[in-house]
């Protein structure tokens, strides 16, 4: 074992009691950092971080241009679709619904004018004929019959 010179061995314990982790500094990380006489990284902490937008606006240099253009050219026809689409479904229930007003708000207030007139009518009939005769069926009504 002495014959081989750069085997440098390092005592170190299980790392139970150690407060610094044992894969900091095994051997093969000591030799590379002896064997690396390169100056240590520069730091660009004092640089600008890159937004989304920039990372991804540098990706596209590795495509060629007409892949660029085409993909540009379908997502400009996807957007203006989308937002065609998005203004004819506005227009469209702005239709269906002004219409339904319209053509359904009549029969509402029909409906609702008969019940109050029907309303009206059976309280004048008890006003009249006393209590009794308000649960008595009206004759524009039908009955059911009597079940058994």
């Amino acid at each position: 074992m002495d014959s081989d010179p750069e085997i440098e061995f390092i005592e170190k314990d299980s790392g139970m009691s150690s407060l610094g982790g044992s894969k900091d500094e095994t051997p093969e990380r000591r030799a590379v950092a002896a064997t690396s006489n390169e100056p240590q990284g520069e730091n660009y902490d004092d640089e600008p971080d890159e937004s989304f937008g920039e990372r991804f606006w540098g990706l596209t240099e590795m495509f060629p241009e007409p892949v660029r253009n085409a993909v540009g050219a379908v997502t400009g026809a996807t957007v203006s679709g989308c937002k065609s689409l998005y203004a004819f479904s506005c227009s469209a229930s702005w239709i269906f619904f002004t219409s339904s007003v319209i053509l359904f708000a009549p029969v509402i207030f029909e409906t609702e004018r008969a019940q109050m007139e029907e309303l009206h009518k059976s309280q004048q009939k008890q006003v009249l004929l006393g209590p009794s005769s308000a649960m008595a069926p009206s004759g524009s009504s039908p009955s059911l019959p009597s079940i058994r």
